[in-house]
C-alpha cells in the first residue's frame, strides 16, 4: 500500500529566533507546491512561536523535540502538550536517541509520552535504534524489538493510527556514516514486523517508518525510493533551505 512519505526537519539546538524566521521565509518558496511528502520542522521549545506564525497556512508542519508525559505540573525546565498545542505545534519527536542518551530517557518514559502525544492529537513520531557496540554485536534486531515493545506497551490498534517510527542508527548520527539502503531496509522490516506482531498487521502496512542518520540530499534519493523507508528525520542538513530542500525533493 502507498503511504505518504515525512519529511522531517530536527534542528536540534540550533538557531535563534530571527534565524529561524529567515529560515522558513527562505524555505517556503523552495517547496511551495510540494504535496508529494508531508514536510514537518522540529525547532528547540523557544522557537516554537516564531516558527509556526512563519509556516502559517502553508504546507509545512511544525512540531516539538520533545515533551513531557505530565499534562503539567512542577518539571523545571520541561515543555507540556498543552503548551504545544497553545503554540500551534502539531507533532512531537520521542525518544530521540540523543534524549535516551544524555537525559536518561527510558523505554517506559517513551511510553508514557507516547500516551499523552495520542491522547492529546500530537502527532508522535518515535525513535528507535541502535548503537555501535550493539550493531557489531550483532543485536539489532534484539534491540529494535526491545525499543518498540517498550514503547507501545499499552497501545491500542485503533490509537496506534497517528504513530510514526524513526529508525534511527544511532552510530550514523552526525557521525557522515549512513546505513546502506539495504540496512535501513533490513532494520524497516524488522520493526514493521514487531509493530504486526503487537497492532495487527493493518496497522504495520500502513505506519510510517522514516530513516534518520546522516542524511544529505545526495544520499536521500537512495534511501526514500526504498518501498520500506516512508521518509527521513534530518539533522545537520536541514539547518539550511537549500540543503533541506534538496532532501525534500529527491
Amino acid at each position: 500500500m502507498s503511504r505518504k512519505k515525512l519529511i522531517a526537519a530536527n534542528w536540534k539546538m540550533y538557531k535563534t529566533p530571527a534565524e529561524a524566521k529567515a529560515f522558513v521565509d527562505a524555505f517556503l518558496p523552495l517547496v511551495a507546491g510540494h504535496t508529494r511528502d508531508e514536510i514537518a520542522l522540529f525547532p528547540s521549545p523557544v522557537l516554537l512561536p516564531t516558527v509556526v506564525a512563519a509556516a502559517k497556512g502553508s504546507n509545512v508542519a511544525v512540531g516539538c523535540q520533545n515533551m513531557h508525559f505530565a499534562e503539567e505540573g512542577a518539571y523545571t525546565g520541561e515543555t507540556s502538550v498543552g503548551q504545544v498545542i497553545a503554540v500551534g505545534g502539531t507533532h512531537t519527536l520521542i525518544g530521540h536517541s540523543e534524549r535516551r542518551q544524555y537525559f536518561a530517557e527510558t523505554d517506559e518514559i517513551v511510553n508514557k509520552k507516547l500516551h499523552t502525544a495520542l491522547k492529546h492529537g500530537i502527532i508522535p513520531i518515535v525513535c528507535v535504534g541502535e548503537v555501535l557496540a550493539e550493531r557489531e554485536a550483532g543485536k539489532t534486531e534484539q534491540v529494535l524489538k526491545t525499543q518498540v515493545t517498550g514503547a507501545f506497551a499499552g497501545i491500542t490498534p485503533e490509537a496506534a493510527t497517528p504513530i510514526v517510527i524513526a529508525y534511527e542508527p544511532v552510530w550514523a548520527i552526525g557521525t557522515g556514516k549512513t546505513a546502506t539502503p539495504e540496512m535501513a531496509v533490513d532494520a524497516h522490516k524488522m520493526i514493521r514486523a514487531e509493530v504486526a506482531k503487537l497492532l495487527g498487521a493493518d496497522v504495520a502496512t500502513k505506519m510510517r517508518i522514516l530513516y534518520g542518520g546522516s542524511v544529505k540530499g545526495d544520499n536521500a534519493s537512495a534511501l526514500c525510493c526504498q518501498e520500506e523507508i516512508d521518509g527521513a528525520l534530518v539533522g545537520g542538513a536541514s539547518l539550511k533551505p537549500d540543503s533541506f530542500t534538496a532532501i525534500v525533493k529527491y
